[in-house]
C-alpha cells in the first residue's frame, strides 16, 4: 500500500484529522497525533488578520509536539494578500500550507472566501499560484463539492489548483448549501480523484472503520479526513488505521485512559492560553468525552459548567462515580 506524499512530506496513516474553528488548536492536534492522525491542521487563519500583524491570530500558529506532519490553514479571497501572509509565515514551524476553499459560515462566505471559491475556479487556481509562490512548503487546498446543486465545481477548481501547484486536494463531499446536512456524495470525490494526478484525501461523515473503507473503496481517493467524529475519541483514528492497513482492531480504552486524555488535554489548554481564556473552550471538548457514558446528558450539562482547572477535576469525579452507581 502506497503512503500518501504531500511534496517531500511522506505520511505516517491515511486516516488525517480536519481543522475546526474552536476545536483544533495545538494540545487537541497533538493528541490526534500521538493516535495515529496522518497529518493535523490549525484552525483556519485569516490571511488579511495576518497581514496586520494580528497578535490573536498569530497564536493559532503555535505548534504541536511532533510526530505527524502539521499544516496552517489559512483563508481569503485576494490572492495578493494570501500571498503576502504565506510569505509572512515562512519562519513559522510547519510542515505544508492548506488553503480553505470549503468553509460554509456565513462569516467567511460574506466576505468572498471560503466555500465561495468554489463558484469561482480560475480564482482558485490564482489564490494556490501567489501562495506557492510565496512559500517553500507544500501548498493543498480543502475544497467542497460546489456550492449548490447548481454549481457542482469542485472537478473544475481541483483542476485548477493542480495546475496552479498544489500538492493535494481534500474534498468534503457536500455543497456549501447542504452545510453539514447528513449525507454526501461519493461520485464527486472519485470525480476528482479520476480528474488530478495529485493525491486526493475524502472528507465527510466519516465515524467508524467502516465508513473509512466504503469511501477509499467506492471512490479511490488516497486518504480520508476525519475532524468532529475523533473529538472525545482520539482512538479512533488507531481504529481506522489498523482497518486500512489489515490489522487487528486495537482494545478499546478504558473509562480511566478516557479520563487521563481529557484531563491532560485540558491541562495543556490552560497551560497555552490562560485559565481565563481556555476553560470556557474547554467546555466544548469535555461535552464529546462524555460520548456513550452512563448518564452523559447529566454530565454534559455538568461539563457546559466548567470556570476553573478544579472544575474539572470534579467533573472527572462525578464521572466516575455515576459510571460505578450505574453498575452497581
Amino acid at each position: 500500500m502506497e503512503p500518501i506524499r504531500i511534496g517531500a512530506l511522506t505520511l505516517p496513516h491515511k486516516a488525517v484529522f480536519g481543522p475546526m474553528a474552536g476545536f483544533t488548536d495545538a494540545p487537541c492536534r497533538r493528541l490526534m497525533a500521538e493516535h495515529g492522525a496522518g497529518f493535523t491542521v490549525s484552525e483556519m487563519v485569516s490571511s488579511r488578520a495576518l497581514t496586520y500583524r494580528d497578535h490573536k491570530t498569530l497564536s493559532l500558529l503555535r505548534p504541536a509536539t511532533k510526530g505527524a506532519p502539521y499544516g496552517v490553514q489559512l483563508f481569503g479571497e485576494v490572492p495578493e494578500i494570501m500571498g503576502q501572509a504565506a510569505a509572512m509565515i515562512e519562519g513559522e514551524d510547519f510542515d505544508f500550507l492548506d488553503i480553505n476553499m470549503g468553509c460554509p459560515a456565513p462569516k467567511i462566505v460574506s466576505g468572498g472566501a471560503g466555500s465561495k471559491l468554489m463558484l469561482h475556479p480560475e480564482l482558485c487556481g490564482e489564490i494556490v499560484a501567489q501562495v506557492k509562490a510565496h512559500t517553500s512548503r507544500p501548498v493543498t487546498v480543502k475544497m467542497r463539492k460546489g456550492w449548490d446543486d447548481e454549481h457542482v465545481t469542485a472537478v473544475e477548481c481541483a483542476k485548477a489548483c493542480q495546475q496552479a501547484g498544489a500538492a493535494l486536494i481534500t474534498v468534503h463531499a457536500r455543497t456549501r448549501a447542504q452545510m453539514y446536512i447528513p449525507g454526501i456524495d461519493l461520485d464527486i470525490i472519485r470525480a476528482v480523484k479520476q480528474a488530478v494526478d495529485i493525491p486526493v484525501i475524502g472528507n465527510g461523515d466519516i465515524q467508524s472503520p467502516g465508513d473509512a473503507l466504503t469511501m477509499l473503496r467506492q471512490t479511490g481517493c488516497d486518504g480520508v479526513m476525519i475532524a468532529r467524529a475523533a473529538l472525545g475519541d482520539p482512538w479512533l483514528f488507531e481504529r481506522v488505521n489498523a482497518a486500512i492497513e489489515g490489522l487487528p482492531e486495537p482494545p478499546a480504552p478504558n473509562l480511566q485512559a478516557r479520563m487521563n486524555a481529557l484531563r491532560r488535554q485540558v491541562e495543556e489548554m490552560v497551560d497555552l492560553k490562560g485559565e481565563y481564556t481556555a476553560m470556557p473552550q474547554a467546555r466544548a471538548q469535555a461535552i464529546h468525552y462524555m460520548k456513550g457514558l452512563k448518564g452523559a446528558a447529566a454530565l454534559r450539562r455538568a461539563a457546559c459548567s466548567l470556570t476553573y482547572l478544579s472544575d474539572l477535576d470534579s467533573l472527572i469525579d462525578t464521572v466516575f462515580t455515576a459510571q460505578r452507581k450505574l453498575t452497581d
